[in-house]
C-alpha cells in the first residue's frame, strides 16, 4: 500500500513534467520572478517545486523554471537589465508555458530610502521608474545653480521635460492588485535581527529607526548600483519628474523596468495580462549614509539587513501567492474586489 501511495504521489507531482514532455504548455497560476540565487532559495526550500523545466534562452546560471503541482512556478533571471529582459522574454515567447491567466510576482531585495522604510521592510510598488534613461553631467561640471547633473533626454537642464524617450521610463502597475497585495500581507510577521536593529539606530528618520513593516510605495530601476544621499536626492527628484509627481520612490534595484518591458511585450502580443503583475522589494540596505558616516563606508557596511530581506520577500510574497492559488476560483477571473 505504501509503495502504491508513493507511486500515485510521484505521478501527481510529476504531472506538469509529463505535460512539458508531451508538448502541452504548463499553465502557472502564479509565476515568481527572482533575480539571483539567494532570493530564490527561500522559495525552493519552502515550496515543493519539484518539476524542473529547462527553457532555452534562460541564464546559464539559472537554466530551469521550478514548478509545483498546485500552480506555482519560480524563475531566476540573473542580475541586471540585460539578464532580466533576456530571461523573461525567453520564457514569455517560448512554447513551454501558457501565461494567459498567470499572475506574476517580481520579488527581490533592494536599497531603501530611510525616509520611507528600514532594513527588512517589504514594499509593494505602484509605479516602477527607470532611473537610467537620461543624460548625465558629472557634478564637477554642472552650473552652480543646478541641483544635480540628471537631465531628461533631449532637455537642456534639470527639471525640463524630455524631448524624446524610449517608452519604458515609467510603468504604472495595477492599483487594484497592489492594494490587494498590501491588504493581504500588511499583518505578516516580518523577520528582523539584532544587527539590523543596531545598524538602523544610526539614522535619524522615524521610518528608518522603526521595525520593518509592509508598505505601499514605488521603486526605481538602475543597472548602476548607486549609493549616497546626494545621488539619492537626485533620484528622488528624477522619480517625481518623470512620473509627473505620481511616484514616491522608496526602493532602488537593478532589474524591474527591464523585466516589465519583456512582460509588456508579451502582453502586447496577447500572451499575458499586464494587470496581473505585482512588484515586491524588501530592504536589504539603506541607499545612503547615516549621520557621521561617509557614502563609501555606508556602501560597504554590514547592516544586518540581508537575511531579513530575503526571508521577508518570501514571507510576504508567499502570503499573496498562497491566497491566489487557494482561491483560484475567484482570482482566475481577475483581482477580487
Amino acid at each position: 500500500m505504501a509503495a502504491l501511495f508513493g507511486l500515485v504521489a510521484a505521478t501527481l507531482s510529476g504531472t506538469w513534467s509529463l505535460q512539458a514532455r508531451a508538448g502541452e504548455p504548463i499553465k502557472p497560476k502564479v509565476l515568481v520572478i527572482t533575480m539571483f540565487g539567494e532570493e530564490a532559495k527561500p522559495w525552493l526550500a519552502g515550496k515543493k517545486l519539484d518539476t524542473k523545466v529547462k527553457v532555452p534562452g534562460l541564464s546559464g546560471e539559472y537554466p530551469e523554471v521550478s514548478c509545483d503541482s498546485e500552480g506555482l512556478c519560480l524563475m531566476t533571471t540573473a542580475m541586471g537589465f540585460s539578464n532580466a529582459a533576456s530571461s523573461v522574454a525567453a520564457l514569455v515567447f517560448g512554447k513551454q508555458f501558457d501565461l494567459g491567466q498567470t499572475y506574476f510576482l517580481i520579488g527581490g531585495i533592494a536599497g531603501v530610502d530611510p525616509k520611507d522604510g528600514t532594513l527588512g521592510s517589504a514594499l509593494w510598488a505602484r509605479y516602477v521608474v527607470d532611473g537610467g534613461l537620461r543624460h548625465d553631467i558629472d557634478p564637477r561640471q554642472i552650473p552652480q545653480d543646478w541641483p544635480d547633473g540628471m537631465v531628461a533626454l533631449g532637455a537642456k537642464r534639470p527639471g525640463e521635460k524630455a524631448g524624446w524617450g524610449a517608452g519604458t521610463e515609467v510603468y504604472a502597475l495595477s492599483p487594484a492588485l497592489a492594494e490587494k497585495a498590501f491588504g493581504l500581507t500588511k499583518s505578516v510577521e516580518l523577520a528582523d535581527g539584532d544587527d539590523a536593529a543596531q545598524y538602523r539606530s544610526r539614522y535619524e528618520e522615524e521610518a528608518a529607526r522603526g521595525k520593518p513593516s509592509v508598505k505601499l510605495c514605488d521603486t526605481v530601476s538602475l543597472d548602476t548600483y548607486w549609493h549616497g544621499s546626494k545621488i539619492g536626492d537626485a533620484v528622488e527628484r528624477w522619480t517625481a519628474q518623470v512620473s509627473d509627481g505620481k511616484a514616491n520612490y522608496c526602493t532602488t534595484q537593478m532589474e524591474d523596468n527591464a523585466t516589465l518591458t519583456a512582460l509588456k511585450r508579451g502582453a502586447d502580443a496577447g500572451l499575458l495580462d499586464f494587470s496581473r503583475i505585482a512588484v515586491l522589494r524588501t530592504a536589504s540596505n539603506f541607499d545612503r549614509e547615516a549621520p557621521g558616516q561617509t557614502a563609501i563606508d555606508s556602501l560597504g557596511a554590514k547592516s544586518g539587513g540581508f537575511m531579513p530581506s530575503v526571508t521577508n520577500a518570501y514571507r510576504v510574497g508567499s502570503a499573496l501567492t498562497d491566497t491566489i492559488i487557494a482561491d483560484w476560483d475567484v482570482w482566475s477571473a481577475g483581482v477580487p474586489r
